[in-house]
């Protein structure tokens, strides 16, 4: 979904939105055309996480910051849940962000970029402000995506050696 910048307040919100999402999306598509087995599939390194928990921890992750923190909409996230294996299916996940993503960019379709400068309080972390916020839910999401890719080119790698 490309993010339409005349829906936003602010143009800076919008192009946060538009790098989260997109990073977000690249987890969710890595789980196209898998099987629950290969999306609870864990590589070997000590600690490395499977598909699922990256797509349930991102999601979770985006939806606390900014649901949460910047819109002030308690989400009551239970984070080290995200971290067992879900049992969740590719379909359900990817369901999942598509009601997600809706929900956060009509809540930050709303920001003004001067709520970017004011100061919020994080369940777990010192006050930041909106800027800081956003760039951390960016670059969060976008280690993720690249760890769900290259999840998935090593599970796909196991499938050849088998």
């Amino acid at each position: 979904m490309a993010t339409d910048n005349s829906a936003f307040a602010s143009t800076e919100v919008a192009s946060f939105w538009r790098d989260i999402d997109g990073s977000v999306t690249r987890i969710v598509t890595a789980l196209d055309g898998l099987s629950n087995d290969e999306i609870n599939w864990r590589p070997a390194a000590p600690e490395a996480n499977t598909l699922s928990v990256l797509a349930i921890h991102t999601m979770g992750n985006v939806e606390e910051n900014v649901l949460e923190t910047l819109c002030g909409q308690p989400v009551n996230r239970q984070r080290e849940q995200e971290f067992r294996d879900s049992g969740a299916s590719a379909s359900a996940i990817q369901e999942r962000w598509h009601e997600l993503r809706q929900q956060i960019s009509s809540a930050l379709a709303k920001l003004q970029s001067s709520d970017l400068a004011r100061s919020y309080k994080h369940p777990r972390r010192e006050q930041e402000s909106g800027w800081e916020v956003l760039i951390l839910v960016s670059r969060h999401a976008g280690e993720h995506a690249g760890h769900a890719e290259l999840t998935r080119d090593l599970l796909r790698a196991s499938r050849q050696q088998a």
